[in-house]
């Protein structure tokens, strides 16, 4: 019960009775040091600033007393400006924990709560950290300090000891030390100190401001890529929907449009065919001189009522309306094979590529998650994934719809009225230059904006794992401001690009304008002087189109500007696909499988001359390390933290490569045997222990 008192000292949890008092805190709050270290995903430095000004004299005190000095020296160049990774997945246990020891000590509260630090520590620094830090530059602070070390209790003014959530003991050292050392060395106990001092204000003022180095933000920054998106990435995207599935879709919607056009070609002729069987002359005959609003309505030949034999109209009737309903039900069912074949292909393009995504994830090198923030890659897995899943294909819909429905507009129209070339083709040299500058910009918004989601995941994942600790040091206000501003960020990108559709439709509105100005003006001009070859119910259908183009036309560079965008999805999740740094392929003809035999009696294990480092720019992890274990031995492994004792580990695995040196397990070496087949002979319980979701039982047995 030591973590639980301290978070109801925090206000973390629900009482149920009773009453937590506590001095001068509610404003100025705790320096708060958890059982499990978090760590944020900035530099060495800005984890101990954490948001207060720099302040040389009191950081190398509070690096001293950490005993943190020879961990910075240990990466590399770049020192306490080197990036740590997320959650500190770069550094030890023991680093992590004098980490967040330090950010404590230099935020200099009045109180410190303390959960086991001490635990992560081998017995040389647990005392150098007591000593110099908790005892030493906290001398003036209240501390209350959870630990199992019971050789520092003696040191304590004041002992509580808990068990099963209780107070079995509290008061002097001498005196709950006689009375419960039986209870305290009691492996089956945890044991729970305080010590209370006078406290005093700090000399240092608090400036609530986020300090970040330009060191640590250029290796955050998120690379992405520019201009056009490939001819490869729409290739892929066709591959993984399938060629011919491709070909279907493609096929269907052409169909569908054909028929439909001519659906609309046929009411127009069964309607000009009417016409002539009325043997009405050509209402611009100037035979006549009797207009009404310019149009003659004279010279009718004198006929019995429609002009033609009641029989030959039903059979044309009939003949008519066949052909016509045929063609409705043949849109119809065109319009369904469209519907699911780009159904089909959306989820199958998507499966395909989401579990290529995930492989390409799990085969990935260890220094890849060491360097890249989970929000980077929960956005490839959420945003991106989808775009391809969801977005993607009902856009692509809508593209190929708008693209033969216009090409279907086009034909027609110039097919009912020929002259209007004259006005389509100088505004389809303008349509293209409009058209292309708006792509460009939108495409390079949505990558703008794709890039600026990965900080807003990484940022809300990284805040929610240390809730605890932000409200205890009372941050909480400057993380909410944070979060705003990468929020914003983000806005910002989609608010651009909502303004340049506006601006878009404004100019293709203005073509569209025109172009049914132009063809009204052709059509009034053949309607006055009689142009040979004119037909009005094909003018009339022209017209009836080109007022629709306007809406095609914003609907075609939308659609078109919008799958662009959503490719850009693709392409972020083909570059995680073909570009992630791999674990090296197995040479096949070097394989070597061990012996089961001698798997279920125990191995051998021997490290030959084994050299190790985790970047270029860092030093030597291991170095020259040559020991052999035999078969059922149990071996320990000594070293301070940061000594290189979890490496050992991760070479054995092949999680890192060596940089010189054999490994051998049973004299075969681990290099020539499958990563899969090794991995499977060792067990391992690593520093950071992992439970998935789900019951005991589930964790224990999966399967």
């Amino acid at each position: 019960g030591k973590t639980a008192l301290l978070n109801g000292i925090l206000g973390e949890l629900n009482k149920i009775n009773g009453s937590i008092n506590v001095h001068n805190a509610v404003e100025n709050g705790f320096a708060f040091v958890s059982q499990e270290s978090w760590i944020q995903q900035m530099s060495f430095r800005d984890n101990i600033l954490f948001g207060k000004p720099y302040n040389e004299q009191l950081y190398k005190r509070v690096i001293d007393a950490c005993a943190l000095e020879n961990d910075i020296k240990s990466l590399g160049a770049a020192g306490d400006f080197k990036l740590v990774g997320e959650n500190g997945v770069t550094l030890s246990g023991g680093q992590k924990a004098r980490l967040a020891l330090a950010r404590a000590v230099y935020q200099d509260k009045d109180i410190y709560l303390l959960d086991d630090p001490l635990s992560a520590v081998d017995v040389h620094v647990a005392r150098h950290l007591f000593t110099n830090c908790i005892s030493g530059l906290l001398k003036y602070k209240t501390r209350l300090l959870c630990t199992h070390h019971v050789q520092f209790m003696d040191q304590a003014d004041y002992i509580i000891l808990v068990d099963n959530g209780r107070i079995v003991r509290a008061g002097k050292p001498n005196e709950v030390l006689t009375s419960a050392e039986g209870l305290l060395l009691s492996s089956n106990h945890s044991s729970q100190t305080g010590v209370a001092m006078t406290t005093h204000k700090s000399m240092i003022d608090i400036e609530e401001q986020v300090i970040q180095t330009e060191t640590a933000l250029e290796n955050e920054a998120e690379q992405r890529c520019t201009g056009t998106v490939k001819f490869t990435i729409w290739k892929r995207y066709l591959i993984a929907v399938g060629i011919f599935l491709s070909f279907s879709i493609v096929l269907s919607v052409f169909l569908m449009q054909a028929s439909r056009n001519v659906f609309d070609w046929w009411l127009s002729y069964w309607t000009s065919h009417q016409l002539s069987l009325l043997n009405i002359k050509h209402i611009t005959d100037q035979t006549s001189k009797k207009f009404l609003n310019h149009s003659l309505v004279s010279n009718i030949d004198a006929r019995p009522m429609f002009g033609f034999a009641t029989q030959t109209a039903d059979k044309d009737f009939k003949r008519f309306f066949i052909i016509y309903v045929s063609l409705a039900i043949a849109n119809s069912l065109f319009t369904l094979m469209r519907a699911f074949t780009f159904a089909y292909g959306g989820i199958a393009a998507a499966r395909k590529l989401h579990k290529s995504l995930l492989n390409s994830l799990l085969k990935c090198s260890i220094s890849f998650f060491d360097a890249t923030p989970s929000g980077r890659i929960l956005n490839r897995f959420s945003s991106d994934t989808w775009s391809v899943d969801d977005s993607l294909p009902f856009i692509m819909n809508i593209l190929l719809a708008n693209m033969f429905s216009l090409l279907g507009t086009l034909v027609l129209s110039c097919y009912g009225l020929p002259k209007f070339l004259i006005v389509l083709v100088p505004l389809a040299i303008f349509y293209y230059f409009i058209q292309n500058y708006y792509r460009w910009t939108s495409r390079e918004i949505k990558r703008i904006s794709s890039v600026a989601l990965s900080p807003v995941y990484a940022h809300f994942g990284e805040t929610i794992s240390g809730l605890s600790t932000i409200r205890a040091f009372r941050h909480v206000t400057q993380f909410v401001e944070h979060n705003f501003l990468l929020v914003s960020n983000s806005i910002r990108a989609q608010f651009a690009s909502l303004i340049a559709g506006l601006w878009l439709s404004f100019r293709l509105q203005l073509i569209g304008i025109v172009m049914v100005a132009g063809v009204s003006l052709i059509g009034v001009i053949e309607h006055v002087y009689t142009i040979e070859g004119s037909n009005p119910a094909l003018v009339g259908l022209s017209l009836s189109y080109i007022l629709s183009v306007t809406g095609l036309l914003n609907g075609l560079i939308s659609s078109f500007t919008e799958t662009e965008k959503e490719m850009i999805g693709v392409e972020r999740v083909t570059a995680y696909i073909d570009d992630l740094p791999k674990e090296e392929e197995d040479n096949e003809e070097q394989l070597i499988n061990l012996n089961e035999e001698r798997q279920q009696k125990g191995a051998t294990i021997e490290y030959r001359h084994v050299t190790m480092k985790y970047s270029v720019d860092q030093k030597l992890a291991l170095d020259n390390i040559t020991f052999q274990i035999q078969s059922n031995e149990k071996i320990g492994i000594v070293g301070r933290t940061g000594s290189g004792k979890s490496s050992l580990l991760a070479v054995l695995f092949r999680l890192v490569n060596l940089s010189d040196g054999q490994i051998l397990i049973d004299n075969v070496d681990t290099t020539t045997m499958r990563r899969h087949t090794l991995r499977q002979t060792l067990a391992i319980i690593p520093q950071d222990p992992f439970l998935f979701s789900g019951t005991i039982r589930e964790n224990l047995d999966p399967y």
